[in-house]
């Protein structure tokens, strides 16, 4: 029997769980999935939008692989803790496979980043997502503007999040705290700005659209920023562009064309801008200053000198993630990624035994869900040519017993499903649908209940 640890609960992680066990080489494969958060699905449960459903709806095909008599979750356990490194993973199992995605998001480098009511997308997101992590911390949400710097599709979740009434998320799985934050919220601008132009930006036509069809909010674009964009003015050079972003370059160019309702809240979609400084007001961000850009014929942009200030009373950096190094393994710090071939990990340039990666700490964070799975692929076909000689490595007898032997406190299958149960229960004493446990003591208590 060949032994294996995924880490990291995740699309990447569970399709590669899945992928080990419904192969035909090798029939006797156990896998356990582990995560350091006591919930399973990664940026499934805490990534995707409350109000975007049925993306949402992949946790019920991540269940099914995880309720497979072969695999077994194992929540709790953080990998690099408690002594938990590599090595020690390399004695309880006969390969470990690393799928723990990017985690950090990439700052700006413009001096002004860090002043009060400046943060990342992800706090944001993390916060409404009820991550346990963002527990007790709250999200101020000040009256006045926002900025959210970046155009793909994190930058379009939070603004219209921003931009929904709390009524319309009601029906979600949102906490009412932070329903009564989102309530009380002061902002009624919102201001989506890119560097470059609408073709080249990289939210889908459908999240696009989304903003389009808020009750309480209108969509507001300058034609002006458009016309810098050849592919809007020139329909010759548009032809050339993928699909999606010449059904993009159509949704904006009908706002362009329209005028702006007198609904509450607004909008702002903005291009051929760059951030370059935070300007402080009262002891924190005031507004953002951005110098236009003009494309540069390369398919980049140039700066012109000339500048504009967009007041902002929050922003919100959305212009992507980054991966952390993985405790006790090899990281190319430049790529953000684990240095391997293959999936198999490279240690001073050599495949390193039993160990490999999958998903955006192989390949960065890059592609959609569904591109976690020929990752994933590669790398089981990978590992299961190095098994024969992987099957012949001692390991412990009852990798569980040794970790709770460490001092982790595993939660299984059945305290996931204690989890889930508490939560819907919580959304009927609410009068709504399952409501999540926003932090980690509640969670964990409710894995025990």
């Amino acid at each position: 029997m060949l032994h294996i640890a995924v880490v990291g609960a995740g699309p990447s992680g569970v399709y590669t769980a899945q992928d080990l066990v419904e192969q035909q080489r090798l029939p006797d494969v156990r896998v356990h999935v582990l995560d350091r958060l006591p919930c399973p699905y990664g940026l499934v449960r805490y990534g995707v939008a409350p109000d975007h459903e049925k993306i949402k709806s992949l946790q019920n095909n991540l269940r099914a692989v995880l309720e497979h008599e072969r695999i077994e979750f194992i929540g709790n356990v953080e990998v690099g803790a408690r002594g938990l490194g590599p090595e020690r993973l390399l004695g309880l199992y006969h390969a470990v496979v690393y799928c723990v995605g990017a985690a950090r998001d990439r700052r700006l480098g413009i001096p002004g980043e860090d002043l009060p009511g400046s943060h990342s997308a992800t706090d944001f997101v993390s916060w409404y997502s009820a991550h346990p992590d963002a527990a007790g911390n709250g999200f101020p949400l000040p009256a006045g503007p926002a900025v959210v710097i970046g155009v793909g599709n994190v930058a379009v979740d939070v603004a219209r999040i921003l931009a929904r009434e709390a009524a319309e998320l009601r029906p979600t799985d949102v906490p009412e705290d932070t329903l009564g934050a989102l309530a009380l919220s002061g902002v009624r601008d919102v201001h989506m700005v890119g560097r470059r132009g609408p073709s080249q930006a990289k939210f889908t036509t459908k999240e696009l659209r989304e903003l389009g069809s808020l009750p309480a909010a209108d969509v507001v674009v300058d034609p002006a920023d458009l016309a810098l964009d050849p592919a809007y003015t020139a329909p010759e050079t548009a032809a050339g562009l993928p699909s999606v972003s010449r059904r993009n370059l159509d949704v904006v160019r009908g706002w362009a064309e329209r005028t702006a309702g007198d609904r509450d809240r607004r909008i702002h979609l903005r291009f051929f801008l760059r951030p370059v400084e935070l300007l402080e007001e009262g002891g924190r961000v005031g507004a953002v200053r951005f110098e236009r850009t003009v494309p540069d014929g390369g398919g980049g942009v140039r700066g012109t000198g000339e500048y504009e200030d967009i007041e902002a009373r929050l922003v919100l950096r959305a212009v992507g993630y980054r991966g952390a190094p993985p405790a006790g393994l090899p990281f190319d710090h430049g790529l953000g990624t684990v240095p391997h071939a293959a999936g198999r990990v490279l240690r001073d340039g050599a495949p390193s035994a039993g160990e490999y990666v999958a998903g955006w700490i192989k390949r960065g964070p890059t592609g959609v869900i569904g591109t976690n799975r020929p990752c994933a692929k590669e790398t089981v076909a990978s590992l299961l040519d190095d098994a024969e000689a992987l099957a012949r490595r001692p390991v412990a007898d009852d990798p569980l017993a040794e970790l709770s032997a460490s001092g982790h406190r595993p939660v299984r299958w059945p305290g996931w499903t204690a989890i889930v149960a508490a939560e819907a229960a919580r959304g009927r004493a609410l009068g709504r649908g399952t409501v999540k446990i926003p932090d980690w003591r509640g969670l964990l208590s409710a894995a025990d209940g």
